[in-house]
């Protein structure tokens, strides 16, 4: 066989465009499991199982899946053009400050989607119907509102810089009638593959995703997705809490590169090795994270218990990892005590540097807990990002 036409061919139509016809996975000769794949594959399998492991030891697990599946709304949305930072997401979730909505809109899209998509995967298997039910969430206001959301499309799109015509286009994906054809093999793949580790089977997935391109808008968002509910679905984490965005986004060129390779010349092995990489690095950074957010929140403990032993203190510093801006009139409510004893117990936390006044504003004054913005800002994968 040759391998240029492994992934694929592309096909000239009669409107004298050349759109590419992707083949059914598994990929046809089989992926070559060379020695620098074992390796990847065993380091990607190993960090991923302490991340997993990580999950075990935290006293409530919603708090690191809380801070993690933010900075991949945020990131992912970011690839796609969109300016909203973490903090506009985090501030516009405490409802203290008026976002940019336009901008933010889509990152709280991103997020339903993914709640949505995690309850989902209690009773839906990965499949079409479960794709669908999360692209509908992720276009359904702002940005590609317009674009059928929930439906797969029903006429050809094609990759280019923006305004760019079909017949200049970088890579046009499969017509519609080859898209379908696709996507039902894709399913299949999808439960039926037992012959591949899990971590080569989601590289393989997300890949024909991509290539495929069923949707008139969202694709890449959705198809980073979609790898995080491969990972939960098929048992390897059981929280949603490793993302690829930013090793996507950090090496963007060649990630663009190499699945491009695949459809040119076949070369799945190059694209999974990338691709278990990704996941190792990312899989280290997150679990270090974990380790810090985990650190932080004794030491919150141990000062609230030693040296607050206020009212509401316990309440609001679990509050805090869930509220990261708030007001004095949020700290009461959350901790079930009166204005006054909210604005000492938070003065106490200012001095403490747990807390930081934001803005200049006497009244209605809004605080940040800046020691876990700080852990969710910094997401560094220089312990092994590719560069």
């Amino acid at each position: 066989m040759i391998l240029r036409v492994r992934a694929g061919e592309y096909t000239k139509h009669a409107t004298g465009i050349r759109a590419f016809v992707p083949k059914s996975l598994p990929p046809n000769p089989a992926i070559e499991m060379r020695p620098d794949l074992v390796r990847a594959l065993s380091n990607a399998d190993q960090a991923l199982a302490r991340l997993d492991g990580a999950t075990y030891i935290l006293p409530n697990p919603e708090l690191f899946v809380y801070g993690f599946m933010r900075q991949e709304a945020v990131l992912s949305s970011q690839i796609e053009g969109t300016q909203a930072s973490l903090d506009d997401l985090l501030a516009f979730e405490s409802d203290v400050t008026e976002a940019p909505r336009g901008d933010v809109i889509e990152i709280v899209n991103y997020l339903d989607a993914m709640n949505w998509g995690m309850s989902e995967l209690n009773r839906l298997p990965m499949s079409l119907r479960l794709i669908r039910g999360l692209h509908q969430r992720l276009l359904a206001q702002g940005r590609g509102s317009n674009k059928t959301p929930g439906e797969f499309r029903s006429i050809q799109n094609w990759i280019g810089t923006e305004g760019t015509p079909i017949e200049q286009a970088q890579f046009v994906p499969p017509t519609v009638d080859d898209m379908h054809r696709a996507l039902a093999d894709l399913e299949r793949f999808m439960h039926e593959d037992a012959h591949h580790p899990t971590l080569v089977k989601n590289a393989l997935v997300q890949a024909q995703f991509e290539t495929i391109h069923p949707f008139l808008d969202g694709n890449g968002r959705l198809g980073r997705m979609i790898i995080t509910f491969l990972f939960c679905s098929d048992k390897v984490l059981r929280q949603p809490v490793l993302y690829l965005s930013l090793y996507f986004k950090q090496n963007h060129e060649r990630y663009y590169a190499l699945l491009q390779s695949v459809r040119d010349t076949g070369d799945w092995e190059s694209w999974v090795l990338f691709f278990l990489e990704g996941v190792r690095a990312t899989a280290v950074s997150a679990f270090e994270n974990a380790q810090r957010i985990i650190e932080l929140r004794k030491k919150l403990e141990h000062h609230v218990h030693t040296r607050l032993q206020l009212k509401g203190a316990n309440a609001l510093a679990v509050a805090m990892f869930q509220l990261p801006y708030l007001t004095i009139n949020q700290a009461a409510t959350t901790a079930g005590i009166s204005y006054p004893q909210a604005s000492k117990l938070v003065d106490l936390l200012v001095e403490a540097k747990y807390l930081r006044p934001v803005g200049q504003r006497q009244r209605d004054r809004t605080f940040s807990f800046e020691p876990y913005l700080e852990i969710l800002r910094t997401i560094d994968l220089s312990q092994g990002a590719v560069a």
